[in-house]
């Protein structure tokens, strides 16, 4: 499984305006280079009637898929400085389009590299991000005599309560890093005099949203 990463929460999308040019940035998170490609055809789908729709993606744990499309701007001006915005954050799995409705006023290189750059943040900052980080889930079973006393407690302790299982015993879901999980485990049994029963279960990402 990959490492630990931080991506935007969904879907983004933000308006600015920079010498009478408007700038749009729509922004995803998304899993697949495809993924990618169909989110900037339908924005350009959308915005057919735009002076430009610039985009950038990066795909991958390493990065592996990094694309970036200036779509007429001069070269190096819009889509490489959405990319280098995208990598300074440390963004994993995120496409972003800038489109543009030109406003009558020349911006020159360095004043096209500054906007596209601005666009990609207030786009990032819409959006929203999360970090994933891996936690191992953890499956606790006890009669249903425990329930109230378990549930209050993970609520107020620093793992995740991610469902309660309501069967023939009440089951509960929990998420823990994998460097706790053994000190949950003697919790549990502390708290339930080792009347609960504790299976480690498979290793899934948690997200905590940063913004």
């Amino acid at each position: 499984m990959r490492a630990n990463y931080e991506t935007v929460t969904g879907y983004g999308e933000s308006e600015i305006i920079i010498s009478k040019s408007r700038f749009l940035t729509f922004i995803d998170r998304v899993e697949t280079e495809q993924q990618a490609l169909d989110f900037i055809n339908n924005i350009k789908k959308k915005h057919y009637q735009a002076t430009h729709n610039c985009s950038a993606y990066l795909i991958g744990e390493h990065d592996t898929i990094q694309k970036a499309n200036d779509d007429g701007e001069p070269s190096g001006t819009a889509g490489v400085p959405m990319l280098e915005v995208l990598k300074k954050q440390g963004l994993k799995d995120v496409v972003v389009v800038v489109t543009r409705y030109f406003g009558g006023i020349k911006l020159g290189s360095g004043g096209l590299i500054r906007a596209y750059g601005k666009a990609t943040t207030e786009g990032i900052k819409a959006a929203g991000v999360v970090a994933r980080r891996k936690h191992r889930i953890v499956r606790v079973t006890a009669d249903y005599t425990w329930l109230g006393k378990l549930e209050n407690e993970i609520r107020n302790s620093t793992y995740t309560l991610r469902d309660i299982v309501y069967a023939e015993n009440v089951e509960l879901i929990v998420a823990t890093t994998e460097e706790e999980k053994d000190t949950f485990a003697d919790w549990i049994t502390e708290l339930t005099n080792g009347q609960a029963l504790t299976v480690f279960e498979e290793i899934e990402f948690v997200e905590f949203p940063l913004t």
